[in-house]
């Protein structure tokens, strides 16, 4: 019970200082207005998280690859040695 009433009670405040934050920003805007800045922060925050998550795919992509490219590579110079030239 602790732990949760903590994590709540951080939670709460964050919210509250982050609607502080939002109202200093907002300042004389008409929430018609406002939306607009809202709306825009909703959408570079999609588009971050979207870019986060393609980045982390593309980079377990890459070393997936490249573990592939280096296991192959060590399995051709085993090759290469054991092959006798010119016999």
């Amino acid at each position: 019970m602790g732990i949760s009433f903590y994590r709540s009670s951080v939670n709460l405040r964050f919210e509250v200082s982050q609607w502080a934050a939002a109202d200093k920003l907002r300042s004389n805007l008409d929430a018609a207005e406002y939306r607009h800045v809202v709306l825009g922060l909703i959408f570079l925050k999609f588009i971050s998280d979207t870019f986060e998550e393609e980045l982390r795919w593309l980079t377990a992509k890459l070393e997936e690859q490249f573990a592939e490219s280096a296991r192959l590579e060590k399995a051709i110079r085993k090759n290469l040695r054991g092959m006798e030239y010119g016999s």
